[in-house]
C-alpha cells in the first residue's frame, strides 16, 4: 500500500490492512483505467496505479492552496486543559464546545471558496433546472461537510492531547527490564487518566457523510448527462456545417469557430466538475476509513489499559501492557498526520469543485 497510509496491523485482526483505506485522491489517467490500453495490458496495473497515486499525493500536499488551508487551520489555537485543579469539568467542556463551534464557523467562512454570497448570487442568476437545484444542494452540503471536516480536525487535536502523557510514559519506561514500583505507580496513574477520557473520534457508521455522498451521486449523473448532450451538440453542428458547406460550395454558413471554442471549453468544464465530484466522494471515503481506524486504535488501547488497571499496581502486568502499547502505538502520530493532511486535501477539493460548478451554472 502507499507510504502515506501507515497500516496498524494490531487494530483489527479481522480486517485486511491493505483494504482499510481507499487511496483515491485524484482520478487516474485514462490510460490506467482503459482495459484496452497497451500500457494496461503490458505492465502490472497495481504497480502503475500505486506510483501514480503516490506522485499525485505528493504533488497535492505541496500546492499553494493546500499550504494556505493548512496554515489557516493551524493558526487557530485550541483551549488547553485548565491548570486550576478546582475547575468545574462540566463548565470546561461547555467552554471547549462553544470554542469549537465558533472556531469552526469562523474557519469555514474564512477558507470556503467561493463564499456564500457569490454562490447565492450565481444561483439566483441561473435558469431554473434540475442541475441548478442539484448544484444548490451541493453548495449547501459542501458547507456542511466542511464543518464536519473542521470538527474532525479538532478531534485530531483532542487525540494528541489524550495520548501525550501516554506516549511520554512509553518513552521513559524500560522495556527489557522490570520497572521499579515508583515507575509502576506512575504508569498506573497515567493509565487511569487515559481510561477516564472519552474516545475523541466518532463511532464508525456515524453517517456523517452519507447525505453528501447521495448528493454527489445525483449530481454526477446529471453532469454526465449534460456532458453527453454537449458532445452530441458539437458533433451535430459540425456534421451539419460540413453538409451545408459541401452543398453550397464555399458558402459562409459553417460552424462558428466561436461556438466550437465555447462548446469545447464548456465540455471540458463539465467533465472537470464531474470528475471533481468523483474525487471528493473518494476523499470522504478515505477520511471515513482513517477515522474508523483511529477510533479502533483508541478503543483497543482502552481495553488493553483496563486489563492493566483491573489487577491494581501489579508490576508484571503493567509492564506487559506497556510493552504492548509501545508496539501498538509506534506509528500513531503518523496516522494522525495522515488524517490531518487528508482533511486539508478534502477542503481543497471542495473549493475546486465549488469553483467549477459555479462556472457551470453561470453558462447553463
Amino acid at each position: 500500500m502507499l507510504r502515506c497510509f501507515p497500516i496498524k496491523a494490531t487494530q483489527s485482526p479481522n480486517t485486511s490492512p491493505s483494504a482499510s483505506v481507499n487511496p483515491s485522491f485524484h482520478l487516474p489517467s485514462s490510460s490506467s483505467t482503459n482495459p484496452n490500453s497497451p500500457t494496461q495490458t503490458q505492465s502490472n496495473p497495481q504497480i502503475s496505479l500505486t506510483v501514480n497515486l503516490s506522485t499525485e499525493y505528493k504533488d497535492s500536499v505541496t500546492t499553494e492552496s493546500f499550504k494556505e488551508i493548512w496554515s489557516t487551520i493551524h493558526q487557530h489555537q485550541h483551549p488547553h486543559q485548565s491548570e486550576n485543579e478546582n475547575s468545574d469539568e462540566e463548565e470546561e467542556r461547555e467552554e471547549k464546545s462553544l470554542f469549537v463551534t465558533n472556531s469552526t464557523t469562523e474557519l469555514v467562512a474564512q477558507v470556503l471558496q467561493p463564499n456564500r454570497d457569490s454562490v447565492n448570487q450565481a444561483i439566483l442568476r441561473a435558469k431554473p433546472s434540475n442541475l441548478r437545484n442539484l448544484v444548490s444542494s451541493y453548495f449547501n452540503q459542501s458547507e456542511r461537510t466542511s464543518r464536519l471536516v473542521f470538527e474532525l480536525h479538532h478531534n485530531v487535536d483532542q487525540a494528541r492531547s489524550l495520548y501525550s502523557p501516554l506516549l511520554s510514559l512509553l518513552e521513559i519506561l524500560p522495556l527489557d527490564s522490570l520497572m521499579s514500583q515508583p515507575q509502576c505507580d506512575f504508569a498506573f496513574d497515567v493509565f487511569n487518566q487515559f481510561d477516564s477520557k472519552v474516545n475523541p473520534f466518532p463511532e464508525p457508521n456515524s453517517e456523517n457523510f452519507d447525505e453528501m455522498r447521495r448528493c454527489f451521486c445525483q449530481l454526477k449523473l446529471q453532469l454526465d448527462r449534460r456532458l453527453i448532450k454537449a458532445r452530441k451538440q458539437l458533433r451535430l453542428r459540425r456534421s451539419l456545417s460540413f453538409s451545408v458547406l459541401s452543398f453550397l460550395n464555399n458558402s459562409r454558413f459553417c460552424l462558428s469557430p466561436n461556438f466550437a471554442e465555447k462548446q469545447l471549453h464548456h465540455i471540458a468544464q463539465i467533465d472537470a466538475a464531474s470528475k471533481g465530484t468523483y474525487v471528493l466522494n473518494n476523499d470522504l471515503d478515505t477520511i471515513d476509513r482513517l477515522v474508523t481506524r483511529l477510533y479502533g486504535v483508541v478503543e483497543s488501547d482502552k481495553r488493553l489499559i483496563r486489563m492493566g488497571l483491573e489487577r491494581g499496581k501489579d508490576r508484571y502486568l503493567i509492564q506487559e501492557v506497556v510493552k504492548q502499547l509501545h508496539k501498538n502505538n509506534s506509528n500513531f502520530s503518523n496516522q494522525l498526520k495522515d488524517l490531518e493532511e487528508h482533511l486539508c486535501l478534502c477542503f481543497a477539493t471542495v473549493n475546486r469543485a465549488r469553483g467549477l460548478l459555479l462556472q457551470e451554472i453561470d453558462v447553463s
